[in-house]
Order: structure tokens, then sequence, then C-alpha cells
């Protein structure tokens, strides 16, 4: 089977579809946020502070390479690590890959209460959602599909995804 890769922006639902898909279809799930953290030994907003956004960048292709080594698993893959042309390449390599996208005032709602969302450190955290939504758009169009998430659940999201995945078995 091939993997199930959910990227997508913040919010969007990643991780609690990819948790579904997990139990529904007993597969494990790896999500690349956990993996970096454990590789680094500290959070990603710590390897942010301390190290910048390229140190990240390199931990997480390394991890991309890693869990795109792996078969019949679900991938919570992260917003940011199909920008990078060699992840996407790798991900594509043993995967199916969903992009979850939602409107930006559905995404603000729903990581608003979220403190430790670095977006939401700015005066104007909906036009910042705004403006990466429209700069990541042209990495999320190579995605093989779009789930828009923003009128549906969770499950629903899942069903869809799990759906697709049985016409490519």
């Amino acid at each position: 089977m091939k993997n199930i890769v959910l990227t997508g922006f913040m919010g969007t639902g990643k991780t609690e579809v990819s948790k579904i898909i997990e139990a529904r279809l007993k597969i494990p799930r790896l999500c690349l946020d956990d993996m970096i953290e454990k590789s680094a030994g500290r959070k990603i907003s710590d390897i942010f502070k301390v190290y910048g956004e390229p140190h990240f960048r390199k931990i997480e292709s390394d991890m991309v390479a890693l869990a795109s080594d792996k078969t019949g698993v679900v991938i919570d893959a992260g917003g940011g690590a199909i920008i990078n042309e060699d992840n996407l390449k790798n991900l594509k390599r043993t995967g199916i890959i969903f992009c979850l996208s939602a409107s930006a005032d559905a995404i603000f709602e729903r990581i608003r209460r979220n403190a430790s969302r670095p977006l939401l450190n700015t005066k104007d955290p909906k036009n910042i959602i705004a403006e990466l939504l429209v700069k990541r758009a042209p990495f999320y169009k190579k995605a093989d599909y779009t789930i828009d998430t923003t009128a549906l659940t969770p499950d629903k999201a899942a069903d869809e995804i799990i759906g697709i995945m049985k016409k490519h078995e």
C-alpha cells in the first residue's frame, strides 16, 4: 500500500485526520513534527529560536527521507515540508499526497486559542494567515489531491481520503 501523506496549512486538520486514518486502517502514523523534535531533542519553537529556520528545514528534510523509506503508513507531513522540491519528490515516491485546505477564517478560528502557534504573536494574525496561504498555494497545488476541510469534520475528511486510497489499490 502506498503511504498516505497529509500536508497543508496549520489548522486544516492534518493531525486529527491522520490519527483517524491510523485508527481506521490500522496502519502506523508518522508525524514529522514529532520525529523532528525527537531527533533534535528539543521543541520545534526552540529549534527556530536557537538555530533558525534553515537548520529546522535540514532536520525536516532528513525526517522526510526517513518517513519516505517506509510503506503502508500515514504521514502527517506538516505544512512546510513540500515547499522543498526534494521533500516533495521523496514523499511522492512512496505516497499519495493529500493537501488539506481551509479558508483563512476557518484556520484562524481553529488555531486562535493555541498559544504555541508563532503566527498568533502578531497584531494581525488573520492577515498573516492569508498572506502565507497565497505564498504556499503553488506548492500545495503539487499535491495529488486537495481536500477542503472548511466545512468538513475530521471524520468526513478521513472518509474522503480513505475512499480515494481504495481507488489506488
